[in-house]
This record gives structure tokens, sequence and C-alpha cells, in this order.
């Protein structure tokens, strides 16, 4: 099945950019394109599902086993014509010393070709020197291309092609100039949780004229077709027959929308109604089974959020009756008491007894691994489950005698030592964890909810 990897050499070098407009740019010729990104990521699959018309899928060492990762790709790019694995930060790295978990690990494991997205400002002759070393490093990592991108001109341009065509025998696939459309476009990136589509639109169709005028859409198809064949796909079971029928809500709105399109995909396969919750609009809670808050974006509609009385009221009362809930990082942040960002400070649901204050530098970031107390039927004791998390907000002192349902093994959490407040049936914690596979929080919580429906 055709793909390509799209790396690079450091983090910020256009790769999002370029597989947004690449995916659009084929999806116009009439492809269909199926995007992965690689490592834990929210927000770039939401546009890559914008770009390509088909939900995006994270594919990510910590979070998934081997044979995981190859069902999940093998499923979703068999359906496809081509698919686009947009790799992060740079080829080689990874929290591994040896790069197992590296882009190059994943590029290695599935057969996929890389091309090199290369950020050229105030580079000519020393191009070359970088990219034989990164073919050097690891000579079965195979690069059969590179695109050039924010060049400064015509003589710039000429120069780079000129210096790759002397030293190196990769291609040159593209040569992208400075463009404020695409500088617009970046600045964005992040902060458009899927209440700008309109905006969003514009951005992707501007970076896939881009594409289109200044890389060779053939020469990249053609290499596409190097990848290697398709591991045979493995339909998971991780679920049960008694959650078929279950109502489960999920915010998703302007507000709150960071949910694994994987994650979605297993509960909906488990027979499960998705409800979806709009938590700036919808003033009743429906009938439910169990709901889930993911992350988000509440400290921008903290007005929003804190109007809608209505909805925050009923929240309350269902968690305080039993309601199975589990919520992650914004969905956190929403349940505390009072959210707080700079001057603007709005009360939330009230059910997570402390205020939220957000910073202007990030408390956690990265991967995480959490190690169970027992204290909830989703985080079992002494197990270690694979997580991550990103945040700017710290949560104020919870009560003494508070129940938490993780120690930190790896990563900050609550307060550097434990995460997850523990609550009746509800779980809130910062860090992220999958939902699929035998470590995922799916299972347990779809288990809670039918028992609690009985």
């Amino acid at each position: 099945m055709p793909c390509l990897y799209l790396s690079a050499a450091h983090k910020s070098s256009g790769k999002t950019t370029v597989t947004l407009g690449l995916a659009r740019a084929l999806r116009q010729r009439g492809r269909q394109v199926q995007v992965f990104k690689k490592g834990p990521d929210y927000i770039d699959p939401i546009w890559h599902g914008q770009a390509s018309g088909r939900p995006s899928y994270n594919l990510d060492f910590h979070m998934m086993a081997a044979s995981e990762i190859d069902d999940l790709y093998a499923r979703h790019a068999a359906s496809a014509e081509i698919s686009l694995i947009e790799g992060n930060k740079g080829l080689y790295d990874g929290m591994d010393l040896e790069g197992g978990n590296s882009n190059a690990a994943l590029t290695k494991r599935l057969g996929v070709p890389v091309v090199l997205v290369l950020d050229v400002v105030g580079m000519t002759r020393g191009v070359a020197p970088l990219v034989l070393g990164y073919q050097a490093f690891d000579p079965e990592v195979r690069i059969v291309g590179v695109i050039l991108n924010k060049v400064g001109g015509p003589r710039h341009a000429e120069k780079l092609r000129a210096v790759m065509a002397r030293y190196t025998t990769v291609p040159v696939l593209g040569v992208i100039p400075r463009d404020p459309r695409l500088e617009v476009a970046e600045r964005h990136l992040g902060l458009i949780p899927g209440n700008e589509m309109a905006e969003a639109e514009a951005c992707i169709d501007a970076m896939a004229g881009v594409i289109a005028s200044h890389c060779d859409l053939a020469q990249l198809e053609a290499l596409a077709q190097l990848a290697k064949p398709l591991p045979p796909v493995v339909a998971p079971a991780y679920c049960t027959d008694s959650a078929a029928g279950l109502r489960i809500g999920y915010l998703r709105d302007r507000a709150f929308g960071f949910y694994y399109q994987e994650d979605l995909d297993t509960l909906r396969a488990a027979g499960v109604s998705l409800i979806p919750i709009n938590a700036l609009a919808d003033t009743a809670l429906p009938a439910l089974d169990g709901l889930l808050i993911g992350g988000g974006f509440p400290e921008i509609f903290i007005r929003e959020l804190e109007a809608n009385e209505s909805l925050r009221t009923q929240l309350r009362a269902a968690i305080e009756a039993g309601l199975p809930t589990f919520a992650e990082c914004g969905g956190l942040m929403y349940l505390a008491d009072t959210l707080v960002w700079g001057e603007t400070r709005g009360h939330m649901v009230g059910v997570v007894p402390a205020r939220v204050t957000m910073g202007d530098r990030p408390v956690g970031r990265g991967y995480a691994t959490l190690r169970g107390t027992g204290m909830s039927s989703l985080a079992t004791q002494d197990v270690e489950y694979p997580a991550h998390e990103f945040h700017y907000s710290a949560l104020g002192s919870l009560p003494s005698g508070s129940v938490l349902a993780y120690d930190i093994v790896r990563g900050h959490g609550v307060d550097g030592r434990q995460d997850g407040f523990v609550h009746k049936n509800l779980l809130a914690s910062y860090c992220h964890r999958r939902g699929t596979g035998p470590q995922g929080w799916i299972a347990p919580f779809l288990k809670l909810c039918a028992q609690q429906r009985m």
C-alpha cells in the first residue's frame, strides 16, 4: 500500500504544513488519503482529518504495543489509496538512547520510505552534509527525497538544488518558499479546536496550493509505492457484549474535543451509543449510562462555560448520584470549583474541590507513567499505565483525605506525586491514557457503566 513518512531534522521544520497541504492536494487529485500521526497528539489529527476527509490515527510506541501499531496502521491504510505518516520532532529523536521509539524505528517497522522536510533558512551548502549524515546514521532507514522548506527565493532555491545534485543522490521533491499564508496558518495551529473551521479550510487550501505548485506530486506518489505490503489485520476484541446499548455522553464542542479516534471507534464497535454534548450551548443533560470529558481549551471559554449554569448543575448532580465519569486534563479543569486565567475567572462544575489556575509555562509535559493505587476500578493497584500530559494549568491544593487513582512514576500529574482525583464513580486526571487495548480505560469503564445500569 503506497505510503510516505514525513519527517525532519528537528521539530518546527514545517512537517504539519507539508502533511496538510499534501493530504489536501492529493485529495484534490481524486485520491483517498489516510493520515497518521506518530506520537501523542490531539490537535494535528483534527487538522489531518479536515485536510483528508478521513479520521487520522495516532501511532505511539509508548502507548501501544508494536503489534497494535501494526494492526491499526494496516486496518486504516488498507481502505485508502495512499497514506501519509507525520512524524514528531526529528527523524532520530526519541526517549530511548538506542532509538527504539523514534520515527526511524517506526519507519523501519512499517517499511515506509521517508521524505525529509528541511528548514533551510540560512543554509546553502550545509544541506548536503546534513542529508548525508542522516542517510549514514542508519542505512536501514530509506530516505527517498527531501522537501526544502522556507526557501528565500529563486537564487536560494537554485543553489540548494545544485548542492543536492552535486553531493547527494537524494532527489529534491519540492522547494517551498517562505509564504505569509503558511505563517498565518502555523500561528493558528493548536489554537483552533474546531470552532473556526471556515478559517481552517482557507488555511488548508492555501497549503495545498503551495504544495501543488512547488512539489512534484507525481514523483511523491511514485515513491510512496516503495512502501512494504501491509501486515495482516487482526480485529481487536477488548470489550464485551455487556457494553451493547450503553449510552455514553461525551463533551464535544469548541471547548472540548481531545479524543483519540481509535478510542471512539472502539466504543462504537462495542455497541455503545455516543451522545455528543455541547457544554457551551446544551442546557440539559440527556439520559446517560456514562460520561466522558476529554481535554481541550476550557480556559478560552471560561465565561461561556460559567454562563451555562443549568448544565453545570445537572452534571454535578449526576456525578454525585454515581454516574460513571472519566475526565482528562481540560475535563478535570471543568470539573473544578473555579477556573482562573489571568484576570478572567469563572465558576465551573464544582465536583473537584479545588481551583485551577492557568500559567504561562507548561506544568506537565511529555510522556508519563502512572501506577494504579487501587482506589478506582479504572486503575488497578500496582499496575503501571503508559500516559502523556501537556498542561499549563495547576490544581490548587486538594483537601486532605482526597482519594487519588495514580502514583506518578514519570511525569507531574496533579502535584508531581499523584494524579487522578476519585469521587464516587468519577476519575479525573491531568494525564491522558489510551482507551483501547488491554491496559486501556475503555474496558473497565464500560464494565462499570454496565454494572451501574443494572
